[in-house]
């Protein structure tokens, strides 16, 4: 005599259905996740900036002008190694310190700069307030 049995396990249209699921929630989180990097690497160039602000301010307080990178004992690569540390300009009583992404794209912020005032600026899409 035959037994019908019923058979343990998944149909096509649940397993579907769930691989659609995860497929939603992972196009929600993937863009969280990538701007969340990219703000993270951000504080490594504001980090290495307001280090080249502090170095600038002790070396103009010793000399009559501001220094170069190599002056004010400052490597050209933050910390972590995702920005390029410059200063485009320095004067007797005037400088610019600038952090390019070196690593990764931030098409938001850009490349980041501060100067003597403790102005700080963005090239990118967002507004300063957003990027620092």
């Amino acid at each position: 005599m035959y037994t019908l049995r019923r058979s343990a396990g998944f149909t096509l249209m649940e397993l579907m259905i769930v691989v659609a699921i995860i497929g939603i929630l992972a196009s929600i989180a993937y863009p969280s996740y990538t701007d969340y990097v990219i703000r993270s690497k951000r504080s490594d160039g504001k980090a290495a900036l307001l280090q080249a602000q502090l170095a600038q301010e002790k070396y103009r307080a010793n000399n009559i002008t501001y220094g170069t990178l190599a002056q004010i004992n400052i490597s050209a690569t933050s910390a972590e190694g995702y920005y390029t540390v410059a200063v485009p300009t320095n004067t007797a009583t005037t400088y610019t310190v600038t952090a390019t992404p070196r690593t990764f794209t931030d098409a938001a912020c850009g490349i980041l700069g501060v100067d003597q005032a403790t102005t700080k600026t963005v090239t990118g899409t967002n507004s300063v307030a957003n990027c620092w």
